[in-house]
């Protein structure tokens, strides 16, 4: 059992918590993903400063540099639990989309999922 992110009381007035390692490792990347460095206190250096790009101008080369942003912030922090096989990155509309193909260690299963914030 992990405690759900963002953090709330259940339906029993409980703590939510997650059963499930793949719904807590997606939590858990939405963290890293939308965290900027500098906002967690007692960790300084956590998260990816993506959203600090969102207001360079559009190119091949931003979007390579975004990717490469993400990867690294996620095998920083994630990787003893999951190995990102691919990943993409899109600003369409005023939202950020990162979608992100990675393999769960622990259970050897393949996850596929989308993270988006409005820009």
């Amino acid at each position: 059992m992990h405690l759900s992110y963002p953090y709330r009381i259940d339906g029993r007035g409980r703590t939510a918590v997650h059963l499930h390692d793949a719904r807590y490792v997606r939590d858990l990347i939405d963290q890293v993903l939308f965290t900027r460095p500098g906002e967690r206190v007692n960790q300084p250096e956590f998260g990816c400063d993506i959203m600090g790009l969102v207001f360079e101008a559009n190119s091949d080369a931003l979007t390579s540099a975004t990717e490469l942003i993400v990867q690294s912030s996620l095998q920083r922090w994630l990787g003893e639990l999951i190995t990102v096989e691919s990943l993409s990155v899109e600003a369409v509309e005023g939202e950020l989309r990162i979608t992100i193909v990675y393999l769960l260690r622990r259970q050897m299963e393949r996850q596929k999922e989308t993270f988006s914030r409005e820009l």
